[in-house]
């Protein structure tokens, strides 16, 4: 009976043994890689910083047939209108100007301004009529996250 306790503690460490030396053979192998990226930065955890947007828009100048149409038509209006604002805000303004004088007279004085840029993780706060006629939309972003997903994509 001895004998089988034996065999079986000498099958045990070999096959542990064998177990050990693949593990670290593989963990050779993958170190020993050149292109395997070492990611030790600790990412400390910040408060949120909330950015808020609110875009406006009015019912009745929307297409549509009916008077809910047209209000769908100004929710979905208003709210993209809160993303332009938060884009806006996240990323700035391009503006671009020009005036024309003449005989020292202000002839003409025009500019123009456009928003481009993509925000992602902004959720809606609040969506609400405001007095009979217009729609409201209220979104807010995490500026922390928006830097994190912009250093995450340049990595």
């Amino acid at each position: 009976m001895n004998s089988v306790k034996v065999a079986a503690l000498i099958l045990a460490g070999a096959l542990l043994a064998g177990c050990e030396t693949a593990s670290r053979s593989l963990v050779d192998f993958a170190e020993a890689l050149p292109d395997a990226p070492q990611n030790t930065a600790v990412v400390e955890a910040r408060e949120p910083e909330w950015v808020r947007a609110t875009g406006y828009a009015p019912i009745s100048l929307q297409p549509g047939k009916t008077k809910e149409h047209k209000m769908i038509q100004a929710m979905r209006a208003s709210k993209l209108r809160a993303y332009q604002e938060l884009t806006a805000i996240v990323h700035g303004q391009y503006l671009f100007g020009t005036t024309a004088v003449r005989d020292m007279v202000v002839q003409n004085d025009q500019f123009k301004t456009a928003v481009s840029g993509i925000v992602r993780g902004a959720r809606v706060v609040k969506t609400y009529p405001v007095q009979d006629d217009v729609y409201a939309t209220v979104l807010e972003v995490d500026m922390n996250q928006l830097q994190r997903a912009w250093v995450n994509a340049s990595e």
